[in-house]
């Protein structure tokens, strides 16, 4: 007997940008003329990739093209790729909530997805009423959901509001029991979008074991995230997705390595947009400079310091903020972060209205050799709030034949820091 559950062949799917179906009558009326005459859809033939970031010349638009896999019983498949590229339009075909323009998806067993926050859930119904109207969905009888309910319960951490409507309920709840339900209530294929994202990051590490204990129990599961970390640490293989097409289908730190190495680096920020009104601190430009010169080339070198600059436009006076930026790898592990006020406290008070210019240099041997990108915060002291966001630059560290670096690339040394740190080793005698 075949150990397949899911196979999908040649399977494609046709939007209409801004409509539902055709959008007209004379394109419903032509593909059914086309239909009872046993002729190929003629709309087929045109449309064009899925590309989120441009502006396309076609009504049509393909979110997946030929797509072709097959997941094994017990396997944890990842599927990664950037936004638009119809990661969620392949789950949402998988789970039946649409069905697909051409191609073929056989599935054998029962699914449980969560695709988005609210998934399967009545607004209107309690925690506890939404728990067995989860299970009626998947077939299960009301004794089988009784024998599961506390174990339920207990997992999504809102026993306090079980009996209370959902529609009260926050989004992290809302996912705590969602997923609570759809892991416990013995599904043959568990289907998990980028919806764990809302949880708190205890309530994430707690899935990510949950779905390892389900993939243990010889159930498949599908699991699509921009946390590459997490993806690793679960999935054996991982399918990766760009514009609508399958490009990579292999093992997971091969897939990866291949996506993370595609992605481009913007050597500048410069914002395209003026600041609007008074609540936000405006982020006007950011850069790298090595030898004291803007570098277009977006590269430093292990054995040399580098600055990062950034402009900023304060629009009204500000209390109890302060700016803290992250350096992460691509597939956004932080490798350090640090704040303007950290040898500056009395940066923490008010700060006048006006255009800042903020600059500090990374030491020369501290990052290893790789690709990093710089995320921007401004952050209020007081309430610890986020005042504003921004994904601003990415760069490379390269190797420039630096003696230390030798050594320190070995696998006892691996590390996203490598700082050369001074050590003093001196003889002691013994009596």
């Amino acid at each position: 007997m075949s150990d397949i559950v899911i196979k999908v062949e040649n399977l494609s799917k046709q939007y209409r940008l801004g409509t539902v179906g055709t959008g007209t009558l004379a394109h419903d009326l032509n593909r059914w003329w086309h239909l009872i005459r046993g002729k190929e859809d003629p709309y087929l033939k045109v449309g064009e990739a899925n590309r989120i970031d441009s502006n396309g010349s076609e009504e049509y638009i393909w979110a997946l093209s030929n797509i072709n896999f097959e997941v094994k019983q017990g396997e944890v498949l990842g599927i990664i790729g950037k936004n638009g590229a119809g990661k969620s339009t392949l789950l949402k075909i998988l789970s039946r909530v649409t069905m697909p323009t051409t191609g073929e998806v056989s599935i054998k067993g029962r699914i449980a997805s969560l695709l988005e926050v609210g998934t399967g859930f009545h607004p209107e119904l309690s925690g506890r009423e939404n728990i067995f109207l989860n299970g009626a969905i998947l077939g299960m009888t009301k004794q089988e959901i009784k024998s599961k309910l506390d174990e339920i319960i207990e997992f999504s951490g809102v026993e306090r509001y079980i009996d209370t409507p959902v529609k009260r309920y926050s989004s992290g709840m809302y996912v705590r029991l969602a997923f609570a339900v759809a892991a416990h209530l013995d599904p043959e294929i568990l289907i998990v979008d980028e919806v764990l994202a809302v949880g708190d990051a205890e309530f994430q590490k707690k899935c990510l074991g949950k779905m390892k204990d389900v993939a243990g129990q010889g159930r498949t599961v599908l699991f699509v995230s921009h946390n590459m970390e997490a993806i690793s640490n679960l999935c054996q293989r991982t399918i990766l997705l760009k514009e609508g097409n399958l490009i990579s289908d292999n093992e997971t730190d091969t897939v990866i390595r291949s996506y993370i190495e595609v992605q481009e680096l913007n050597t500048v920020y410069q914002s395209k947009h003026q600041p609007v009104g008074n609540n936000s601190i405006f982020l006007e430009r950011m850069f790298i400079s090595v030898n004291g010169t803007q570098n277009p080339a977006k590269m430093a070198f292990y054995s040399k310091s580098f600055d990062v600059i950034m402009e900023y436009i304060v629009p009204h006076e500000i209390s109890h903020w302060f700016v803290g930026v992250s350096f992460r790898t691509l597939s956004d592990v932080v490798a350090f972060t640090t704040t303007d006020f950290d040898e500056n406290p009395e940066l923490l008070g008010t700060r006048k209205p006006g255009k800042y210019r903020s600059s500090f240099t990374i030491p020369a041997q501290w990052l290893n050799p790789g690709k990093y990108k710089i995320f921007i915060v401004f952050i209020n002291s007081a309430t610890k709030e986020r005042i504003d966001s921004f994904d601003t630059i990415g760069f490379e560290i390269f190797d420039d034949g630096s003696p230390t670096i030798k050594f320190k690339m070995t696998p006892v040394r691996k590390g996203i820091l490598q700082p050369y740190i001074k050590w003093n080793v001196e003889a002691v005698l013994m009596p």
